[in-house]
């Protein structure tokens, strides 16, 4: 990932939902070409924000058992209000299923701006699964990256349990 999109995770209840927050400030790099005299948050970023939010609380649920996590199917995905620069999204996602021989969850999530009016919604499919055994450097990897997730999990929740 090029960037990381939540800024901050305000609450976790594993297994269940969770809730966080993104910044978005004028001088995010991607502004100044969307659009140049409107910049707004563009769409796939919002929706991204919402993918962020839900590998944290899929993270959370199962203390990192999947070092990698990406998005496997999208659905249902509608855009509402323009995200502005200077606002806060806030974005909510609930865990709705897991499916443990696929290694896969499903979420409900939603954007929506200081004055709760919905920035994205969707639903979505994440995939998780680890590098172990896949070459000499997996098992390596993997502690890397869980060492990685919950240094920034710190960070995010200023020590929130998960």
């Amino acid at each position: 990932m090029r960037f990381h999109l939540i800024d901050r995770i305000d609450r976790c209840e594993p297994g269940k939902s969770l809730a966080a927050a993104k910044f978005l400030a004028l001088g995010e790099e991607y502004l100044k070409d969307h659009f140049p005299q409107f910049p707004v948050m563009p769409g796939v970023l919002m929706l991204q924000s919402c993918v962020e939010a839900a590998a944290w609380l899929w993270r959370a649920t199962t203390d990192y058992e999947h070092p990698v996590i990406v998005l496997r199917d999208l659905k249902l995905v509608k855009y509402g209000t323009f995200m502005l620069p200077g606002h806060r999204m806030d974005v909510t996602v609930e865990l709705t299923k897991t499916d443990a021989a696929a290694g896969t969850a499903t979420f409900k999530a939603e954007g929506a701006n200081e004055s709760r009016e919905s920035t994205v919604k969707a639903n979505f499919v994440l995939h998780g699964y680890s590098l172990a055994g896949r070459g000499p450097t997996g098992d390596a990897t993997d502690a890397k990256l869980i060492e990685h997730w919950k240094a920034r999990w710190a960070l995010l929740t200023g020590g929130l349990r998960g």
